[in-house]
């Protein structure tokens, strides 16, 4: 399910009005926002609102009536293996342009070696002979242009909003540096010192640092064992990394790795034309990376968390659940039973938040990822003599969720509601591009939205007992616990 996206050092949030507090990563961007919540937000309420999608698809294709996506998309695959999509909506004067990268934290496989696909989202901002970083910005800036970038676990990616006559410059100034990134080792270890920097001030917040150590705790194997910003220790030595960096860039900065996306007052054969020009001579990268998968785990651990400075206690639970699929109903079902469970209207929080007072929040919900990854359950605490009272309860929601079918209405509801939040958060341009940009990434087909919200439709109360069963299990599970230390 499809939270939320930062930049910079970006991970994922929990969901309700502590978005910002609850973020595996800090510092999130506004435009992305809505994109990624839609799946585990709070229930909406619904309100009856049907949108009539008279668009036409692929070579003039009708939309089917019941796609999730409503607005006419054009796929290019360039002769280098880059892909382009350009999406008709109604934003006269006004482009977004956006360039996906299938490279994030997971492509770093090799030890010693993580936090590197976060280090180019911020050498790429670096310039090239042609566009050093001045020119690059002052173009930027004479254009009215608004341009940034974020990197996950999964994926990085650069964004740009622009007038729509400036989409041949924007291209230009793009293709090049995607080709031509240059920069010496002096300005290389000043980023990576930067780095560092960014890593001390956004692990100085306890839940920030909370899911560096699930994630450490919960993998042996697989790369997301390091979130996105990397283990601290290769980050202390990535200035002496120059060269490494160099081989990091050219394996996966190269034109089968991405894809183009621009929405908004455009055409697509002029599209075309322009990244035609400008992107044919990047050429084809060989290398493929070969991600360890995890094994099962066998038994429950507990972390438990000293911290130096006055806080409330947190609870973080980490279950193994499968990768995002757009074909399979089982990985779907746990997308509902968060809202089932989570939502604001949930027993659970209406016991624990707004009854006896116990926690200033709860949610739970699972991030989509390319590969197998967690359901995670986090609450702050108000008193820690209730820690464990509240860990209980929520188990007890888990427990239930196994045995109760949820009411035929209800789960209707609920999907309803999911759907209604996903149509009113494509409202401009950008919200647009990074929702086909969050599912290019995750599968390499944006159509992946339309087939993960038809298989939600698909979702039986059985389902999602069966999923319960399944996943929410004591040897799955990973528990993190942090206190003031003065507490304990």
């Amino acid at each position: 399910m499809r939270r939320v996206l930062g930049f910079t050092s970006i991970e994922y949030s929990l969901m309700h009005s502590l978005l910002e507090l609850l973020t595996h990563r800090i510092l999130i961007e506004s435009l992305l926002i809505g994109v990624m919540m839609v799946k585990s937000s709070a229930i909406l309420l619904f309100i009856g609102v049907s949108i009539a999608l008279v668009t036409t698809g692929r070579a003039g294709e009708p939309i089917k009536s019941n796609d999730i996506f409503p607005y006419p998309v054009a796929k290019t695959v360039l002769d280098n293996g880059l892909t382009v999509l350009t999406i008709s909506y109604d934003s006269p004067g006004l482009v977004a342009y956006y360039t996906v990268v299938r490279t994030g934290s997971r492509n770093e496989v090799e030890a010693g070696h993580s936090g590197f696909a976060h280090f180019f989202e911020h050498c790429m901002f670096r310039g090239t002979v042609k566009y050093p970083a001045d020119k690059y910005n002052d173009i930027l800036k004479r254009l009215g242009a608004d341009s940034n970038a974020f990197t996950t676990d999964d994926w990085t990616c650069y964004h740009v909003v622009a007038s729509s006559d400036a989409l041949e410059t924007i291209a230009d100034i793009e293709s090049d540096r995607f080709m031509n990134l240059k920069y010496s080792e002096e300005s290389f270890k000043t980023e990576a010192g930067a780095i560092l920097g960014e890593y001390n001030k956004n692990y100085s917040v306890p839940f920030q640092s909370m899911y560096e150590e699930l994630q450490n705790s919960s993998f042996t194997t697989h790369t997301y064992k390091h979130t996105t910003m990397g283990f601290l220790a290769d980050i202390k030595d990535m200035p002496n990394q120059y060269e490494y960096s160099l081989k990091f860039f050219d394996r996966f900065y190269r034109p089968e790795n991405c894809t183009v996306i621009v929405v908004g007052d455009v055409k697509n054969d002029d599209v075309i034309r322009i990244v035609k020009k400008y992107y044919s001579g990047w050429q084809k990268g060989t290398y493929q990376v070969h991600v360890p998968a995890e094994p099962p785990q066998k038994e429950e651990k507990v972390v438990h968390m000293p911290w130096k400075n006055r806080t409330l206690p947190y609870l973080l639970v980490g279950y193994h659940v499968p990768a995002f699929s757009d074909a399979d109903v089982e990985r779907a079902s746990l997308d509902i039973l968060s809202q089932l469970v989570f939502s604001e209207s949930s027993p659970l929080y209406q016991s624990l938040v707004i009854k006896k007072q116990l926690v200033e929040f709860v949610s739970g919900g699972s991030d989509d990822h390319r590969d197998a990854f967690l359901f995670t359950v986090m609450s702050r605490i108000k008193d820690a003599k209730n820690i464990d009272s509240v860990r209980d309860e929520i188990y007890a929601a888990l427990e239930n969720a196994k045995t109760v079918p949820v009411d035929a209405k209800k789960l209707e509801d609920i999907k309803s509601h999911v759907r209604y939040a996903f149509a009113m958060q494509l409202n401009n341009p950008d919200n647009v591009a990074v929702t086909a940009a969050s599912y290019i990434a995750l599968t390499g087909n944006y159509e992946s939205m339309n087939k993960i919200y038809a298989l939600y439709d698909k979702v039986t109360a059985g389902d999602i007992m069966h999923a319960a069963q399944k996943y929410f299990t004591k040897e799955n599970r990973t528990v993190v616990i942090l206190e003031h230390e003065a507490a304990q």
